[in-house]
């Protein structure tokens, strides 16, 4: 279907967000005060990360989306010019306020996506009140380990998260990194691309999958079009939203 005929999706998007700075500067000596490198700042650049990375994936695809978040963390990563590694990462954090949807009329909305990394923002009673008020489909990732309480939600998690959850439910997507994506039995192989760096794929792979699950409810095309998106995303260093051009051209 014509991205430009269809309809647009509207999404209500609740989760946890940070702020992701990266300092880029060059290493060239070790400090005469201990046996550590001295490194030289040359840049900063600062972006809105984790639920907010799949509110930006989610826009740069087309939808039209609603955020409810709560920025709890700066994640600082020192990287070094010549090379694009990753140094360090140094993290502040504060506490979390919890999610209010009261003002919200969920019947506004095509889909639901939870993007709730437990810093208790999201809560299994917020959970419960989103499947008692929305008949909807909802899309949740998550590192909480009772995946049980996400019953009647399309659940996507990562390899780790998968073999450290304790309760699973039916509808898991698991993803496997560049290795494949598992879905009800099913096992789907992603393009092979060079990969400069995986932070935020995750979050392009669940924004995907739910542009395109909204376009034509269909869970294998959506997996299929989802692990396209993480491929033109791993190809960029830091966290990335593709288009849907980006997307299509990849293919």
């Amino acid at each position: 279907m014509d991205s430009l005929q269809q309809k647009q999706s509207k999404i209500l998007l609740l989760g946890d967000s940070c702020y992701d700075e990266y300092h880029i500067g060059t290493v060239t000596r070790i400090s005469p005060e201990a046996p550590v490198p001295i490194f030289d700042l040359e840049s900063t650049l600062i972006k809105r990360g984790m639920a907010y990375n799949v509110y930006n994936n989610l826009v740069n695809l087309g939808a039209k989306v609603d955020i409810i978040t709560e920025f709890r963390e700066r994640k600082h990563r020192y990287i070094d010019n010549k090379t694009g590694q990753q140094l360090i990462r140094i993290d502040e954090k504060r506490k979390a306020e919890q999610v209010d949807t009261s003002e919200e009329n969920l019947n506004n909305y095509d889909a639901v996506v939870v993007s709730d990394y437990n810093k208790g923002f999201i809560e299994e009673g917020d959970i419960k009140e989103l499947r008692q008020k929305f008949d909807g489909p909802i899309f949740v990732d998550t590192k909480k380990k009772d995946l049980s309480q996400f019953d009647g939600c399309f659940v996507k998690i990562n390899q780790y998260e998968y073999e450290q959850a304790e309760y699973l439910t039916d509808e898991l997507i698991i993803t496997y990194g560049s290795k494949k994506v598992e879905y009800k039995n099913r096992s789907y192989i992603p393009p092979k691309v060079e990969t400069h760096d995986v932070c935020g794929a995750g979050d392009t792979f669940l924004a995907s999958l739910i542009f395109k699950y909204l376009e034509e409810y269909d869970m294998d095309q959506a997996i299929k079009f989802a692990m396209q998106a993480a491929s033109v995303t791993v190809q960029h260093i830091g966290v990335y939203a593709p288009t849907l051009k980006e997307i299509r051209n990849e293919a």
